[in-house]
């Protein structure tokens, strides 16, 4: 049985994807790059960055919120 050779480099790793051609145009018009390549990693950044809690997890239990804090009282009110 023959294994994909995958070719590694500093920066990442070679593959090659079938993409929705619209998604990349509009990657790379909200990002405003040239590239394919510049709109997958901003797109992907974007996507792990999004879903990484870890930074807010650990304010956990540091008393960052007044116990019986209402932020609709604080919040002025809209007319």
């Amino acid at each position: 049985m023959k294994t994909a050779k995958t070719s590694l480099t500093r920066t990442g790793e070679r593959t090659n994807v079938v993409l929705d051609v619209k998604l990349v145009r509009a990657v790379k018009r909200l990002a405003k790059v040239r590239t394919t390549r510049d709109a997958l990693h901003i797109a992907l950044d974007h996507y792990v960055r999004s879903r990484d809690y870890s930074e807010v997890l650990k304010l956990r239990g540091s008393g960052g919120v007044t116990p019986g804090y209402d932020p609709k009282t604080a919040s002025p009110s809209r007319l």
